[in-house]
Parts: C-alpha cells; sequence; structure tokens
C-alpha cells in the first residue's frame, strides 16, 4: 500500500471516528427524562444552575404554604417547605409569581459577589437566627454558583416559576428562622426535619 493511500485511509478512519464521538456527544445531552427537572430535590444544584430562560412548573410541594412574602409590583414569594437535609443543610423551596403588569426580572434578588455569574438569581437570600444573632447565607458550589434558582428572569404577568435555595443548617434547637430576599418583607418560618 502506498503512503497516499495509508494517508486517505487514516484521514478515513478520523473522521468516521470524530462522527461517532459527536454523536455520542449530542445523545449524552439529555437526562432522559425529556430534560423534566428532578422533583425530588436530587441534582438541584446542576440544573438550576441553567440560565436558559425555560418556563418551568411551580414547585412539586406547592400543596403546602408554610409562608408568603408580598413585595413590590405584584411579586409575591410563597413559601412551601423549609427542610433540613442529613448533609447539615436546609432546602426552601417557594414559588415566585408575578402579579403585576410588568415583567419581572429578580435582578436585585442576588447576592453583591462579582463571582456569582446569574444576574437573575436568589443568591442574595439568607435565614436569619435572631435569638442566636447568625445570618446563614446561600451555599455556593466548587465553581462559585449559588445553590439556588437562577434564571428568574422574564416572568411574564400571571406567572409562576418555582425556586429553592440551600442554606448551611442552624444548630438542631434553632426550629424558627427569617427568611429573607433583598427587596421583599421577611418572614417567619419553621424548619423541619
Amino acid at each position: 500500500m502506498s503512503i497516499r493511500h495509508t494517508t486517505k485511509a487514516r484521514r478515513g478512519a478520523a473522521a468516521t471516528a470524530l462522527a461517532a464521538a459527536l454523536a455520542l456527544a449530542v445523545a449524552g445531552c439529555g437526562n432522559g427524562d425529556g430534560d423534566k427537572a428532578p422533583e425530588d430535590g436530587a441534582g438541584r444544584a446542576s440544573t438550576a444552575a441553567k440560565d436558559d430562560g425555560d418556563e418551568q412548573q411551580p414547585a412539586a410541594d406547592s400543596s403546602k404554604t408554610i409562608g408568603e412574602m408580598k413585595g413590590p409590583g405584584g411579586i409575591v414569594v410563597t413559601l412551601h417547605s423549609a427542610v433540613r437535609d442529613d448533609g447539615g443543610f436546609v432546602t426552601v423551596s417557594a414559588t415566585v409569581t408575578n402579579h403585576g403588569s410588568r415583567l419581572f426580572n429578580a435582578i436585585d434578588w442576588r447576592s453583591k459577589e462579582t463571582e456569582v455569574k446569574s444576574l437573575s438569581s436568589v443568591s442574595g437570600a439568607s435565614l436569619v437566627d435572631e435569638k442566636g444573632k447568625k445570618r446563614y447565607l446561600v451555599l455556593r458550589d466548587t465553581d462559585g454558583q449559588c445553590l439556588c434558582t437562577t434564571g428568574l428572569s422574564g416572568i411574564k404577568p400571571d406567572e409562576s416559576r418555582p425556586l429553592f435555595a440551600q442554606f448551611p443548617a442552624p444548630p438542631k434547637n434553632v426550629t424558627e428562622v427569617d427568611f429573607q430576599i433583598p427587596t421583599m418583607p421577611s418572614v417567619g418560618i419553621t424548619l423541619s426535619g
């Protein structure tokens, strides 16, 4: 076999391998559930970090209400749960609803940190233990992203979106805390779990 034929054969094999790798990469992009977000809380940190603007359904446990925050422009945050996890975290789940007449962007709800990349998140939320005089901020992953809902932009009038945020858990004897989001009044909630 000549060098020219060998080179052509190698190029063909390389092109075939590249095409196969691309096909596998594209096939692996979905999560196997039609790209639906997990409902049990597993994997929330990775799915929440997507800032794709897709419309989402209200939180899975939206039948229960433990508190409500009414802010400017007809924005209402309905808190559904504040659960202690085994790993020493508290996960707050809620639904944000735009009862106003304009699009809502949660740009004022983000923290003042420059490392947080999403401009429309709930990274500025906190839990406050008034008796213990401690404030618990939203947790961050190793890339500096908040373990909270991002992509809270373009919320249309009468539209609802799920919201969650994870915090370090206060000591077990602390059961009552205030949940705070910038520009919204704080609300007292009871921790479960």
